[in-house]
């Protein structure tokens, strides 16, 4: 271990650690890419690639986050987005859950979707657009539908649960999951121009006072289709409140809702309790 954190020290500029010599050194020493990140991390030097981060999270926060564990349930057109921002931030293990495989349909907002990649399970392009960009992440394609049977295990050792889901009964069983095995998570939905930010913490019941009249309608983006800006805006609002949870930093959008029209440009908080539809 000694040898290994000199080599890495000795390839280092400025604390800051190349990519191509953290793979040289996973590759000298038998390890992978993710064990000689967290051994740079913990031994105070930053990879290279975070190096816009730092002015933003000191290293203990990036170690944080390289050993957090986020579940991205719902890889379309939210979770596409979500799982790109999670691997670029350094975030060490995602797993993406969605049993769909990319259709024409999707080709005009899914991140991952292209031409070459229609039939293919969308998780599988996830995982390997995410070792593509970080190969220091580790993404686990889950090609399922997330349910009441899979889901304890689904959501075993993950830190936060990310919504990235089209239709209200998934939203509340997903929530309602989270509930049960004490996770946090993070609520996003899309329709046309619209969107919608809400977070949930154990006990808040957040996501069943939100859809409280009507828990069997299926998503309105089902009515209003999406375009291809309404997904990114609130996927990186999503990813944010992820960040602070995670790091335990700034104030999540607890017991409220933002609601979002990109329309004319407005962003309304609401307090939950007030009749939301």
């Amino acid at each position: 271990m000694r040898e290994l954190v000199q080599f890495l020290r000795d390839r280092s500029t400025g604390g800051l650690l190349p990519l191509a010599a953290q793979t040289e050194a996973a590759v000298r020493y038998g390890l992978t890419v993710p064990h000689v990140e967290e051994i740079a991390l913990t031994s105070g030097i930053l990879p290279t690639r975070y190096q816009r981060n730092r002015d933003m999270f000191s290293l203990p926060q990036q170690l944080a986050l390289f050993r957090s564990r986020v579940a991205v349930v719902g890889c379309g057109g939210l979770g596409g987005y979500i799982i790109e921002e999670l691997a670029r931030l350094g975030i060490g293990g995602i797993v993406a859950i969605d049993p769909d495989v990319f259709q024409e349909h999707n080709l005009n907002r899914q991140l991952y979707s292209t031409p070459d990649q229609l039939g293919r399970k969308k998780v599988e392009a996830a995982a390997s657009r995410v070792a593509a960009i970080n190969p220091a992440v580790t993404c686990r394609p889950v090609a399922e539908a997330f349910d009441e049977q899979n889901g304890p295990e689904l959501l075993r050792g993950i830190d936060v649960a990310v919504d990235g889901l089209d239709s209200i009964p998934a939203r509340l069983l997903l929530a309602e999951m989270c509930e049960r095995r004490g996770i946090p998570m993070v609520h996003g939905a899309i329709a046309g121009w619209s969107g919608r930010l809400a977070t949930q913490f154990p006990g808040d019941r957040t996501l069943e006072r939100l859809y409280s009249g009507n828990r069997e309608l299926p998503g309105i983006e089902v009515r209003e289709g999406n375009p291809s800006f309404t997904p990114a805006v609130v996927a990186a609002l999503e990813v944010a409140e992820v960040v602070k949870i995670l790091l335990r930093i700034g104030e999540p959008i607890r017991h409220r809702c933002l609601s979002i029209d990109l329309f004319h440009l407005e962003f309304v908080e609401i307090t939950l309790g007030e009749e939301q539809s």
